[in-house]
């Protein structure tokens, strides 16, 4: 059984690994989406945290969690600086200027020495372990679960739902979708940071509009209507180019197919609460009659 498992293990601990970060960045995506934002710039985000934290480890050599803090705060800070007056638009004119932002991110790694350019940093410190991801996802979890059901969820609720009306109730819309904007920047750098210390290497390549895409795809698949949609849009997409190889090569073009599929038939994802219930209902009625 224990030779069984460590070549699972040393087989699979990529694919384990990849899935738990991508389960965090859906949840940095789902925070946003709660509040109404179509934002495309978390894949950015999780770069800005990838390079903030391997900068740090392999420069100053601080420990670990210090690097994972740097790498929550930088991204942070940059959101809040350009949310106040990005998060004026709403719609597609926010996707647009948040993915105009991710390029200026990659361009300006691109073109910095101190990010090693276009073959980006090498080298990097292998100190992100299984149960740093199972953790830090427990513990992002736990803080949105809470959120969700306290004043802070409920004006998220409204504002999704209704912006003026919620502004007309006296919602400070303004504060809660910069308080989104930035929670879901810091959840989308420590992701990068913990990405960035177990794949050894990173490059500007890794946090472009593919990438943009791809984690928007997860959130919208799994559903936001509830904290377990997004979790379950990264595990299932993250298995199924493991279980089918050959979709490897068109990863870009299944996402998108599944995007459209997902938005033109299943709207609130394939986790949703409401379509479960009537599921359960039914399937209820039918044994009683």
């Amino acid at each position: 059984m224990l030779e069984w498992w460590d070549g699972f293990w040393s087989t699979y601990n990529t694919v384990i690994f990849g899935i738990g970060v991508n389960a965090m960045l859906a949840l940095s995506i789902y925070l946003t989406l709660s509040c109404g934002l179509l934002s495309l710039a978390n894949a950015a985000f999780m770069g800005i945290g990838a390079y903030a934290a391997s900068l740090i480890s392999m420069q100053l050599d601080w420990p670990f969690p210090v690097a994972l803090a740097v790498g929550a705060a930088v991204p942070a800070l940059v959101a809040l600086i350009i949310g106040i007056p990005t998060l004026r638009l709403s719609g597609i004119y926010l996707a647009m200027a948040t993915l105009g932002f991710g390029e200026v991110v990659r361009v300006i790694i691109l073109n910095f020495d101190f990010t090693g350019g276009p073959l980006g940093l090498n080298g990097i410190p292998q100190k992100t372990e299984f149960w740093h991801i199972a953790l830090l996802l427990a513990v992002t979890l736990f803080i949105l679960a809470r959120m969700r059901r306290s004043k802070i969820g409920r004006a998220f609720e409204a504002i999704k739902e209704d912006e003026i009306a919620a502004r007309l109730m006296g919602v400070n819309v303004t504060a809660y979708k910069l308080l989104a904007f930035v929670l879901g920047a810091a959840i989308a750098g420590v992701a990068g940071g913990l990405n960035a210390h177990y794949t050894f290497t990173i490059g500007p390549g890794n946090y472009g509009f593919e990438n943009a895409v791809d984690l928007l795809t997860m959130t919208v698949f799994g559903g936001i209507s509830s904290l377990i949609g997004p979790v379950l849009g990264a595990l299932v997409l993250g298995l199924l180019p493991e279980i089918f190889h050959e979709l490897k090569e068109y990863l870009l073009a299944f996402n998108g197919f599944i995007l459209v599929v997902v938005i033109l038939y299943l709207p609130n994802g394939i986790w949703d609460m409401r379509r479960l219930r009537a599921f359960r209902q039914h399937r209820h009625m039918a044994k009683v009659n």
